[in-house]
C-alpha cells in the first residue's frame, strides 16, 4: 500500500520572529504573517485530495491546520496528538539564543555539533535528551500512521513543527549519521515522502520534495553569506518521454524540456548566481544556457565527472526491452541498485564516486558569499544528494528528481559541520507542488 505524507511546519509565531526557543511551551502564537503564509500553504496543496489530516495541539500549529483545512474546502477533521508535539527543550524554552549562549555554554556547544547528543537538566536534577527522546516518538506516531492505514492508498497531511518534522523524514529515510543538521524546514514548507509499505521494517520511501516555499515571497529560503549551489537536473527529451534509457547517448532536450528549462530561469531570475557548471552532455548544457539568460555573462564549465550513469547496451532500449533480454538484473536494479553492474557500462558506485569528486570540486572553486548553478542529470543528483543526506548510493531511489526539478544546497562554512539540503526536487514552477514530469527510465 502507498501513503504520500504531506508535512507542513507550522507558519510564523510570535517567537520565531522575537527569535525564541519555543521548545514544547505552547505560549507562541500565530503572528499574521504567519496566517498568510498558513493561507497561501492551503491554497498550494487546495488540489491535492487529503484523506486525513493530524497536527500537533501546539496553537501555533493547530491554528496553521485550521486555516490549510478551510482554504482547502474540505469537511475533513483534524486529529491533534501529542505525538506531534515539538522537542522539549525544557529551560531552554523562551529564551533567545544569546540567552542560552550566555547560561547554557557547554550544552549549546554540543547541540550545534551533533543535536543529537545533547544532554539537558531540568530543574529538579533529572536529565533527558531531546533529540534522541523526539525521534523515538517520531518513529512511534509513523508506526501507528501504518496501522491506522495499512491496506489503503491515501494521502495524509501532518502539520507540526521544525524538529520533529526533521525527526519524521529522518527517521522514514532510515536515520542517516548527523542527519538532523542535514535537513531544513521554513515556516509552512511543502515536504511530500512516498511510502509504499507492508508494515514498518518493509517499505520503500522516496522522498518527492523537501522544503518547498515557492508560494511565498520570496520563493527560495534565504541564503545567508554562505556559499551556495543549486543543483538543477536538465529538461525533458524525447527518450524521457518516451521512458528510454539514456545514460550518455547526446540526446536533446525537446520543446517541453526547453519550456521546462525557461520556467526554471524564471524561478531563478531573483538569485545572484555569480558561476555555472554542467555536466558534458548537451541536454543539462541547454538547460544550463537557458536559465543563465537570466544571468548574462556567466561562463559554463562542463564538467566530464556529471555525465550521466553509463547504462551500456541498456542505453536506447525500454524498459520492454531490456526485460526481455536482462530480466533478472533489472529487477536487481529496481530493488537492489548497488549489486548490478551495467552491461559494459557502469555501476552505481561507479556514478557516486565520480560524481562527488565533480561537487567537491565546484565545492572547493566556489567563495564566501558566492551561488553557483550546476545542471546535471537523474542519477548523477541522486547520488549527490544521497551523499548530502548521509545515505549510501544504493539509496537512490528515496530521492526524486523531476525534469527541470531545483535543489538548493547551503555549504557548511563550520568544518566538520554537514553541508544542508535547503530545498530538495522543486518542481513548482513546472506546474504543481506534486511532481509531475516524465517519469523516464531511470
Amino acid at each position: 500500500m502507498t501513503l504520500r505524507l504531506i508535512f507542513v511546519r507550522h507558519g510564523l509565531s510570535s517567537f520565531n520572529k522575537e527569535g525564541r526557543i519555543q521548545g514544547r511551551n505552547d505560549l507562541s502564537t500565530l503572528t499574521k504573517q504567519g496566517q498568510s503564509q498558513a493561507e497561501a500553504a492551503g491554497k498550494a496543496i487546495s488540489s491535492i485530495p487529503i484523506d486525513a489530516v493530524y497536527s500537533s495541539p501546539l496553537q501555533r500549529a493547530s491554528e496553521t491546520t485550521k486555516i490549510i483545512i478551510k482554504q482547502h474546502k474540505c469537511d475533513l477533521q483534524a486529529t491533534y496528538t501529542d505525538e506531534l508535539l515539538e522537542v522539549d527543550l525544557g529551560p531552554w524554552s523562551g529564551l533567545t539564543k544569546n540567552e542560552i549562549k550566555k547560561h547554557f555554554p557547554e550544552e549549546l556547544a554540543v547541540w550545534q555539533k551533533e543535536p543529537k547528543d545533547l544532554t539537558i537538566s531540568r530543574d529538579d536534577g533529572t536529565k533527558f535528551q531531546p533529540i534522541k527522546d523526539l525521534l523515538f516518538q517520531a518513529e512511534f506516531f509513523l508506526k501507528s500512521l501504518f496501522n491506522e492505514h495499512l491496506n489503503c492508498n491515501r494521502t495524509i497531511l501532518i502539520v507540526a513543527h521544525n524538529a520533529i518534522l526533521r525527526c519524521l523524514i529522518l527517521k522514514l529515510i532510515g536515520e542517516p549519521s548527523n542527519g538532523f543538521r542535514r535537513l531544513r524546514l521554513d515556516n509552512t514548507s511543502i515536504s511530500m515522502c512516498n511510502v509504499t509499505f507492508n508494515n514498518w521494517e518493509d517499505r520503500q520511501v522516496q522522498i518527492q520534495c523537501l522544503n518547498n516555499i515557492s508560494h511565498l515571497n520570496p520563493k527560495i529560503p534565504n541564503r545567508g553569506e554562505k556559499k551556495r549551489i543549486l543543483l538543477v537536473r536538465h529538461g525533458e527529451t524525447d527518450w524521457n518521454k518516451q521512458g528510454r534509457f539514456q545514460g550518455q547517448i547526446d540526446i536533446p532536450l525537446n520543446e517541453n524540456g526547453k519550456s521546462q528549462a525557461k520556467a526554471a530561469s524564471d524561478f531563478l531570475k531573483n538569485m545572484n548566481i555569480q558561476k555555472a557548471f554542467s555536466s558534458s552532455l548537451s541536454r543539462p548544457k541547454e538547460t544550463a544556457e537557458i536559465i543563465l539568460t537570466e544571468h548574462p555573462g556567466i561562463e559554463i564549465l562542463l564538467k566530464e565527472n556529471l555525465k550521466e550513469i553509463g547504462h551500456g547496451k541498456w542505453e536506447g532500449k525500454l524498459e520492454t526491452e531490456i526485460i526481455s533480454e536482462w530480466p533478472d538484473m533489472l529487477k536487481t536494479w529496481q530493488n537492489s541498485p548497488e549489486k548490478v553492474q551495467m552491461p559494459e557500462g557502469e555501476n552505481i558506485k561507479e556514478v557516486s564516486d565520480r560524481s562527488i569528486t565533480g561537487w567537491d570540486e565546484i565545492c572547493k572553486d566556489l567563495k564566501n558569499d558566492e551561488t553557483a548553478l550546476v545542471v546535471a542529470h537523474d542519477a548523477v543528483n541522486k547520488t549527490i544528494l544521497c551523499h548530502l543526506l548521509g545515505l549510501m548510493p544504493s539509496d537512490i531511489w528515496k530521492i526524486k528528481q523531476g525534469n527541470g526539478g531545483i535543489n538548493v544546497i547551503d555549504l557548511s562554512d563550520e568544518e566538520g559541520q554537514p553541508d544542508q539540503i535547503t530545498c530538495l526536487n522543486i518542481t513548482s514552477h513546472l506546474g504543481g507542488i506534486i511532481d509531475s514530469t516524465a517519469a523516464g527510465a531511470l
